[in-house]
């Protein structure tokens, strides 16, 4: 049985102690779109720093939607899980040429965008038309776990079905609170509920949390099964011309750094060494610098970079890169390590 007062209690807990000056909270849906898809596994700090770029160069969804997906990844670039910043565009296009320009109110109009998917959909639907719908992220199942002592396996199905009835059945009867309410839930997982070192004392929810009643905080919700991490190495061919430019190519848009900008990359040495003779550059003309190491979710990618003067294009069918200018580096997406790593070498130099 679920406590009558858990949205009265939450809503008047945000409107005193939650955040209320991020810069998306407003009903715009397209802003709203927008900070809900960045925010995806991804901190409030660093998002931040990116919405502000984003918003200043591309102020409605018809001015996303008509830039080039290049331009798109290279604002994007640094804030990883790149298929998001794919499905953004994608997205975007739909709004336009699906939808005329307007966003869908419903939930489960918006679930038919790129990239959107129920709880996002809801999110949006709540914040920007004040919909009673649920959602439910990682910080709403831990909220969810604790006060109602919920305790189940995250990858059971049946399991995520029981919080998401429980999760529509909490939702106040008023639309117009649904902004304060679902920001609630969001702040208090955030601030408050964390993984580890919850701040209980600060909860509206103290009285009635019964994994604080039980003392089985620590242990809700049940933690994941964490795969296990694997190195993967990489190799880089940094080529660089007599007047610094760098030879560049474009990923596949699948697998990782998709669509963004890149030095020519290799899985083994002898793949490296193939592509440089196209330049005319043997293995005696490659410098090989300090490994460096850059995590993804799964995986810890060891590369290693060789380094060799270049003035010559390799054949068009063997490579459709190009030379970009160190003053121009800035206008093509580039993954994160190998931004810091050219940097660091154009500093030097």
């Amino acid at each position: 049985m679920t406590d009558p007062s858990f949205a009265t209690r939450l809503i008047r807990w945000q409107k005193q102690h939650g955040r209320h000056h991020l810069p998306w909270q407003v009903r715009n849906p397209y802003n709203v779109w927008l900070s809900e898809i960045m925010l995806q596994q991804t901190q409030v700090a660093t998002v931040l720093d990116y919405y502000p770029r984003f918003t200043a160069r591309f102020p409605t969804v018809a001015d996303l939607a008509a830039a080039e997906q290049d331009e798109v990844l290279g604002l994007w670039a640094g804030l990883g899980y790149y298929s998001r910043a794919r499905n953004l565009h994608k997205a975007a296009r739909q709004v336009v040429e699906t939808f005329g320009g307007v966003f869908p109110c419903e939930r489960e109009g918006l679930e038919k965008l790129c990239g959107v998917g129920r709880s996002t959909a809801a999110a949006i639907a709540a914040f920007a038309f004040h919909k009673r719908e649920a959602i439910l992220d990682g910080n709403v199942k831990r909220v969810l776990c604790r006060v109602f002592a919920l305790d189940g396996d995250a990858a059971d199905k049946k399991f995520e079905k029981q919080l998401w009835a429980l999760a529509e059945s909490l939702l106040p009867e008023n639309g117009g609170d649904m902004p304060a309410y679902t920001q609630g839930l969001m702040d208090l997982g955030a601030t408050v509920c964390k993984r580890s070192k919850p701040l209980c004392g600060s909860c509206p929810m103290t009285d009635i949390c019964q994994a604080k009643a039980r003392n089985r905080t620590a242990e809700l919700p049940r933690k994941k099964n964490v795969p296990e991490v694997r190195t993967l190495p990489l190799f880089w061919l940094v080529l660089c011309r007599s007047d610094g430019a760098v030879w560049l190519e474009k990923r596949p848009s699948e697998g990782i750094w998709g669509g963004l900008y890149c030095v020519p990359c290799f899985d083994s040495l002898g793949g490296l060494n193939d592509a440089a003779a196209h330049f005319g550059i043997f293995s005696d003309g490659l410098e090989e610098q300090p490994a460096l190491t850059h995590r993804l979710t799964h995986r810890l990618l060891l590369i290693t970079p060789f380094a060799a003067s270049a003035n010559k294009s390799p054949p068009k069918h063997l490579s459709d890169g190009l030379w970009v200018e160190k003053q121009n580096l800035a206008n093509y997406g580039l993954p994160k390590p190998l931004h810091d790593f050219l940097h660091g070498r154009i500093s030097a130099a």
